[in-house]
């Protein structure tokens, strides 16, 4: 693992390269999550891949690139990417890097051959008539609350996650990396790196315009894969995409092909072996 630095609008955007092959996966990471969500995937990729995760705008290595935030800003920022990296490259996203990814796919198209998305990507279902603060308030204000938590050490932020409903039963190395790499700050005032300005106002974009996704879906011009958890993010039935929303969107974009994976959560589809080892068969190729 290496990290490298593209140039985008405002400054550097870092991201973490693992592997040596000559070709490429690019991955975006969910709202509070970073590059490093990725490394259980990088792992089951074939030799002569590599597996390039972006910090997004806000988060990781890019806490201090500013913004504007959104999925259009975070769009750009994969297209950029994937140009540097050498074009076309196999796309994916989780949570709410599935939105970025979906977006720069319809957006760029040129620049990716394949595109998988996880446990995201799909308009979220909300009430017809809803306060968009009010509805952030109850999505988005509990990450918000953790990422304004301080903690006495890096240990005592980790054992914060490992007491996780979704995580605790199936706590691996890669999961303590992934907290690792977030923990900012001195001993006694250690924190998450991310932004939560970076987190409301991508909450509000997901939140706000849900049908611009939906479009996005219709008109997607590449083949996609869904990979979809039966559970959410706290390891509770339904997922985070309901299977009558996934049917719904299944039949209305013809480029779109989901699969339930079983036994999974919103986290633990991304960050624990066997489902990683789906994602990086379908980013491949090698069913």
């Amino acid at each position: 693992m290496r990290s490298i630095e593209i140039p985008v609008p405002g400054g550097s955007l870092h991201a973490l390269r693992f592997g040596d092959g000559a070709k490429i996966a690019l991955a975006a990471h969910g709202i509070t999550a970073s590059a490093m969500s990725f490394r259980t995937v990088a792992r089951h990729l074939p030799a002569d891949w590599s597996l390039v995760a972006v910090d997004l705008r806000g988060r990781g290595g890019s806490a201090g690139l500013p913004g504007p935030y959104g999925m259009d800003a975070h769009a750009a920022d994969l297209a950029a990417v994937a140009e540097r990296l050498g074009a076309p490259v196999a796309l994916t996203g989780q949570s709410m890097g599935a939105y970025a990814a979906l977006r720069a796919a319809v957006r760029r198209p040129e620049l990716f051959d394949r595109l998988v998305l996880v446990d995201g990507g799909l308009p979220l279902p909300v009430p017809a008539e809803f306060d968009p603060d009010q509805l952030l308030e109850l999505t988005i204000g509990p990450a918000v609350a953790r990422l304004r938590e301080t903690y006495p050490s890096v240990d005592a932020y980790v054992a914060f996650f490992q007491a996780h409903p979704a995580l605790a039963g199936d706590w691996n190395d890669d999961m303590v990396e992934y907290v690792r790499y977030d923990a900012a700050g001195e001993p006694g005032a250690v924190r998450s790196r991310t932004s939560s300005e970076a987190v409301y106002a991508d909450g509000r974009d997901l939140l706000v315009n849900g049908s611009a996704f939906g479009a996005d879906l219709v008109r997607l011009p590449l083949p996609a894969t869904l990979l979809h958890a039966p559970r959410g993010m706290f390891g509770q039935e339904p997922g985070m995409l309901p299977q009558p929303v996934v049917d719904h969107w299944a039949a209305q974009a013809p480029s779109l092909r989901p699969e339930l994976v079983a036994d999974t959560n919103h986290y633990t589809i991304l960050m624990t072996d066997r489902p990683a080892a789906l994602i990086a068969q379908r980013l491949t190729g090698d069913s």
